[in-house]
């Protein structure tokens, strides 16, 4: 079916173009774009006060399969997306058992297309069954549609095994994904290390932590001309540490998530499990951190690190409870309130959540131009809307944002050509 969406505000950053347009996709491609576009047999899109944007991207997510399906699937991991606007979305390799071999590659994009509602990239483990002890295959990872490696939940503490895992990863082009975290230091712990984890009685986690393994990473990258993503940055410490790494020119890129930029650790005084991520919520002058590195592009893009649990799981005790929270469906709204307080431009939104990361993983994503394939996300900014955990189509309910009013949210979503949503209703 041919399709043509009429009369949104059309933002595509990576091709200079904000403009009110049509776009006319046909055979699953963009066919024209331009003004007063007239296709009799198209299915009509009224898209007349939002706005359509390259399908968005989501490069950190936990998809749970295979081996805890209970928690989330690639299925219903694929209907969250659709619901949060996201066309790709990027699954980390910590599976049970891991994603390390080109069978696991086969397997996520087989099911992903089975699916057929969302693209899903594997992200590959760094080390066989993530045990640290010998590397995976990167040349045959790669062939078979890794698009990075990562050992994420599992640093890499070995600095000579991080060295060769950068020296081997860099032989085939692919970027390792860095968790970076000091075990050593942040053992026990189980919030950010500070006033609010005295008052609370809490064992803290010290931002030192992340910085320390950051500060290795950096090094590391400079000595072997490797790529660096630093994955879920969370305080003024690694953000200080990258900006001046880019200055000089070491290969390094680096995500923050929403919660990360609009929680703080003052929301634990209630013990509520949701909020327990890790790294945890640092303190409110880490938000500003962030904040500003994303003005400056110090921080390249967005995130969500959707990590689904079981409700039984985080209803445990604060310290037993896991770390992590859902965040696919909730990325796009609570983002948006970069733009309301003017840190973004809706434009450097949209750039941070397609544009640049289909540039830093080397995906045929993130424009809107005749020819490209038609992976597009209709936004309306003009309603609010409420976070109600019975409207999740993910497994998990772990939010830490249930209950609050966001603006922007999907309406539209086309991927591949086809509409998987429509007006906010998964097809």
């Amino acid at each position: 079916m041919s399709l043509l969406v009429k009369g949104a505000r059309v933002i595509s950053p990576g091709d200079n173009l904000d403009k009110e347009i049509d776009i006319l996709i046909k055979k699953g491609v963009i066919e024209k774009i331009a003004k007063g576009i007239k296709a009799p047999k198209a299915k009509i899109i009224n898209a007349k006060g939002k706005v359509a944007v390259p399908g968005l991207i989501d490069m950190h997510t936990h998809l749970r399969e295979p081996g805890r399906e209970d928690k989330e699937s690639l299925y219903t991991g694929s209907l969250a997306a659709v619901a949060g606007g996201f066309t790709a979305v990027a699954c980390m390799a910590n599976t049970n058992p891991p994603l390390d071999s080109e069978q696991d590659m086969e397997y996520i994009y087989t099911e992903a297309k089975k699916i057929g509602l969302v693209d899903i990239l594997p992200i590959a483990a760094v080390t066989k069954n993530m045990e640290q002890k010998e590397l995976t295959e990167a040349a045959k990872l790669k062939k078979a549609g890794a698009v990075a490696l990562s050992e994420d939940g599992h640093p890499i503490l070995n600095s000579s095994f991080m060295r060769h895992a950068l020296e081997y990863a860099n032989m085939y082009g692919l970027i390792i994904i860095c968790h970076c975290e000091d075990k050593a230091l942040s053992a026990g712990g189980v919030m950010n290390e500070g006033y609010m984890s005295s008052l609370l009685g809490l064992k803290g986690i010290p931002a030192e932590a992340e910085a320390i393994i950051v500060s290795r990473d950096i090094n590391l990258a400079r000595r072997t001309s490797g790529r660096i993503h630093i994955a879920h940055v969370s305080c003024k410490e690694s953000v200080a540490l990258i900006r001046q790494a880019k200055k000089e020119g070491v290969k390094i890129t680096a995500e923050t998530c929403p919660h990360y930029f609009s929680l703080s650790d003052e929301e634990l005084k209630e013990y509520d499990a949701n909020f327990k991520v890790n790294p945890p919520l640092r303190a409110k002058e880490d938000i500003a951190a962030i904040k500003e590195a994303l003005a400056d592009n110090t921080i390249d893009i967005i995130v969500s690190d959707h990590a689904p649990h079981l409700e039984s799981e985080k209803e445990l005790e604060f310290d037993r409870a896991p770390f992590g929270m859902t965040g696919l469906e909730t990325s796009l709204g609570v983002s948006y309130g970069l733009v309301e307080e003017k840190v973004l431009s809706l434009g450097e939104l949209v750039n941070k959540m397609s544009v640049r990361p289909a540039g830093i993983f080397g995906l045929d994503k993130g424009s809107l131009k005749e020819g490209d394939a038609a992976d597009i996300t209709v936004i309306d900014l003009s309603t609010s809307w409420v976070v109600k955990k019975e409207n999740f189509k993910s497994k998990g309910g772990n939010s830490a944002f249930i209950g609050k009013e966001l603006k922007a949210r999907a309406t539209e979503v086309i991927f591949s050509g086809r509409l998987v949503m429509e007006n906010g209703k998964v097809l």
